[in-house]
């Protein structure tokens, strides 16, 4: 039989992501197959060193353009404690917003005066906590505000910042009017030393930079009419939104363009605005410097400039981008089941080809595919909570190390669930050859966000363990992570 050459009309483009040799060598090195083995399950990888390196690339940044800076990691982007100990090893501060969030950061060694709490409408409980270990509250709105004063009542100074409601998006939940402001300016004033009113922050949705810029710029005026009001108010946080390149400029651009129900399984449609903008050109750290070297509108100096002549600090939250590259999802497979075309071989009207035995034999023209089944659920890899999917390809990994180029096999890969929507990848992917039961699938730079903000042990299935490797001379080493239980 003729194996399959995959073109645009039958199958979407491959979408590779960006050369990785660290994690290719793990790949090869037979410790998944290992670790697949001993804990009978899907897992995740974290590799913390390159957190570490992403951080110290942000710290380049800021130290280049002589900007005062704090990094608070975004500890909703994963819940394992590995990056919450290189926080504490390394005087990184972490963003959180709960309960759970704040004793599990404290409880791993970072000191209540390096966290930030954020989020909206804070429980009662959480701001009194934060206030007695001297945590910054990013406080959301002006009822908010009044029950932190009351801890303040009591003999505790909370330390905060105002959000503040971006002026073009006035339909977010997030932040205060520019009327709430002057109300909250006032409030702060006449509690005098029964609390520390620090500076200002917004939450923005999206990676645009010049938004970023614009607001950063607004909120260091918020801090000079602040501190003629008596108020400290010496720095502004710009939240998160660094985004993450996974993906070339030419593989992204055409997949978007060519994309369509045809090169999903069940001709599933997925609007490219949904996407995560898995290529950005300014990604990163130099998304920072982009931010930080931008002129706003109606100055005359870049943010960096603003922020060094007022003497105020900026404050970071990444989260995706410090776990860039910090970590992979792994899945086994335990099925193979075969599809032809739609209404081929079923005596549909259409259906003039019988489906094929072995799809990697049919011709591209007929659009055959398998349908993986791995050992765990989509609920393992969350990008569809936001409609879409993971777009980048998995890596698929043979006892002998990853794939090489046999027979070219199209497949969309499902869960293990009882759901027809319980699907990891709906495109149809073309690996390199037959998938095996056994193999595994290696997704890629899944530390950001994918790996469990959906997680759940549903029918009973075990979470997926996180398993950090350490870099070692010899053989890769591996532990557990040590996320306390509950």
């Amino acid at each position: 039989m003729t194996p399959i050459r995959p073109t645009p009309a039958a199958y979407a483009p491959a979408l590779p992501v960006h050369a990785d040799p660290e994690t290719d060598a793990l790949c090869d090195s037979g410790l998944p197959h290992e670790l697949a083995y001993a804990f009978g399950g899907p897992f995740h990888l974290l590799l913390p060193h390159r957190f570490d390196a992403n951080v110290a690339a942000f710290r380049a940044v800021l130290d280049a353009l002589d900007v005062r800076g704090t990094i608070y990691y975004a500890k909703k982007a994963n819940k394992a404690a590995a990056w919450i100990e290189r926080c504490a090893a390394g005087g990184v501060g972490v963003d959180v917003a709960s309960v759970g969030e704040l004793s599990q950061a404290l409880g791993h060694g970072v000191r209540g005066p390096d966290l930030v709490v954020t989020g909206p409408a804070k429980a009662d409980e959480l701001l009194r906590l934060a206030t007695a270990h001297r945590c910054l509250i990013a406080v959301d709105a002006l009822d908010e505000l009044d029950r932190l004063l009351a801890h303040a009542r009591r003999g505790t100074a909370p330390r905060l910042l105002l959000r503040v409601l971006p002026p073009d998006a006035p339909d977010s939940r997030f932040g205060m009017t520019e009327a709430e402001l002057d109300t909250a300016l006032v409030r702060c004033a006449r509690a005098g030393d029964g609390v520390r009113m620090e500076g200002f922050s917004f939450h923005l949705s999206g990676y645009a930079i010049r938004p970023r810029a614009v607001l950063a710029a607004r909120l260091v005026g918020l801090c000079r009419r602040a501190r003629g009001l008596g108020l400290p108010a010496d720095r502004i946080s710009v939240g998160g939104g660094f985004a993450v390149d996974y993906l070339s400029h030419a593989d992204w651009q055409d997949f978007l363009a060519t994309q369509r129900p045809a090169h999903y399984h069940a001709g599933r449609t997925f609007a490219a605005a949904d996407f995560y903008p898995y290529h950005s050109p300014v990604a990163g750290a130099q998304a920072l410097r982009a931010l930080l070297s931008t002129v706003p509108p109606g100055h005359p100096s870049t943010v960096a400039s603003l922020l060094r002549e007022a003497g105020i600090t900026v404050l970071l939250e990444p989260g995706r981008a410090l776990l860039d590259r910090a970590g992979c999802t792994v899945f086994r497979v335990q099925g193979v089941k075969d599809r032809g075309p739609r209404g081929a071989g079923t005596g549909e009207p259409g259906g003039t080809e019988p489906a094929p035995s072995d799809v990697s034999g049919a011709s591209a023209s007929t659009g055959a595919y398998g349908i993986l089944t791995v050992d765990g659920t989509s609920l393992s890899l969350s990008e569809q909570w936001f409609n879409s999917e993971f777009a980048p390809d998995p890596t698929l990994v043979t006892p002998r190390g990853r794939a090489v180029r046999g027979r070219p096999y199209p497949a969309c890969v499902a869960g293990a669930s009882c759901l027809e929507s319980d699907v990891l990848t709906w495109r149809k992917i073309v690996f390199p050859d037959r998938p095996a039961i056994g193999d595994l699938l290696v997704y890629r730079n899944t530390a950001g966000y994918q790996m469990d903000s959906n997680e759940s042990p549903f029918h009973d299935l075990a979470l997926p363990p996180k398993i950090v490797i350490e870099p070692a001379d010899g053989p890769p080493r591996w532990r557990l992570d040590r996320r306390p239980a509950g």
